[in-house]
């Protein structure tokens, strides 16, 4: 299936909130107190889980329009560069939906009762599980570094296409 040359206004909307999101959510969850069995999940959590699941929402939104609204590979690029470009691009919404996800499922394992931005309860997916819950913090870590490591390398093919290559690739996704 072959698509337009450029990313839709609706697809880059998208992409620019959930990279804004990412980068306050990273600082909330590095900078939180633990929170140890039986403590009360602050602001900090109550935020961090509330953005994660936005980010959860719009990642999904934009994943459901990536499908509908396909943009024709840049015709320019070799083929392994086309390669290399689309399974990043598929691995990122891989790792966002796996890092999101664990930790919603981690906060429920714990047993935490959150807002989402205090406005209503979050449902839980799991119930209270302590070995469980080790685990899914385990994974959660583990996709958030993995995560921040693929969009690093994200970044610097951006970036090798601005300033190195200068082949015009990133205008289609810079806003017009």
């Amino acid at each position: 299936m072959t698509g337009q040359l450029h990313y839709e206004t609706p697809a880059r909307i998208f992409h620019w909130l959930i990279v804004a999101l990412l980068a306050v959510q990273y600082p909330i969850g590095w900078l939180m107190p633990d929170l140890h069995r039986g403590m009360t999940p602050g602001a900090a959590m109550t935020f961090h889980l509330s953005i994660g699941l936005t980010i959860l929402g719009l990642t999904a939104l934009r994943l459901v329009w990536r499908l509908t609204h396909p943009v024709a590979p840049e015709s320019s690029l070799p083929a392994w560069k086309r390669m290399s470009s689309e399974a990043v691009h598929w691995l990122l919404y891989a790792l966002v939906l796996a890092t999101t996800i664990s930790g919603w499922l981690f906060a429920s394992y714990r047993g935490w009762s959150v807002s989402f931005f205090y406005l209503m309860p979050l449902p839980m997916l799991a119930s209270d599980n302590i070995a469980a819950g080790r685990t899914i913090d385990g994974l959660h870590q583990a996709s958030e570094w993995a995560l921040l490591v693929v969009i690093g390398i994200h970044v610097a093919a951006a970036l090798a296409h601005i300033f190195v290559y200068r082949d015009g690739v990133m205008q289609r996704m810079l806003p017009r």
